[in-house]
């Protein structure tokens, strides 16, 4: 079905001027929301996961060093291993990745 968006509205006398002052200003404050918006990050760290209390928890890893079949790719700067290097530019190593 067509629509003439040009032509003039028609209008439904019924429901007008029937409400009060009080009604309309009632209305108004009901859809007011009292509660203020909130940041995503404070509801976040509101929001707790059960058993996921590691407040107490300590971080023990065993860092090594880069072995000699590694690579530091110069533009991620991730360690692969050598059968990741695609080349080297300027004399620096480009893992596959970068290189694509």
């Amino acid at each position: 079905m067509a629509t003439d968006y040009d032509a003039p509205r028609r209008t439904d006398d019924s429901g007008l001027g029937e409400d009060s002052l009080e009604e309309l200003k009632a209305r108004r404050t009901e859809a007011q929301s009292g509660q203020v918006d909130q940041d995503e990050a404070d509801v976040a760290e509101a929001f707790e996961l059960p058993g996921a209390d590691l407040s107490g928890e300590e971080l023990t890893l065993k860092v090594q060093p880069m072995q000699n079949d590694e690579f530091r790719c110069s533009s991620c700067f991730l360690v692969h291993h050598r059968s990741q290097l695609a080349e080297e530019r300027n004399g620096q190593p480009i893992c596959k990745e970068c290189a694509a």
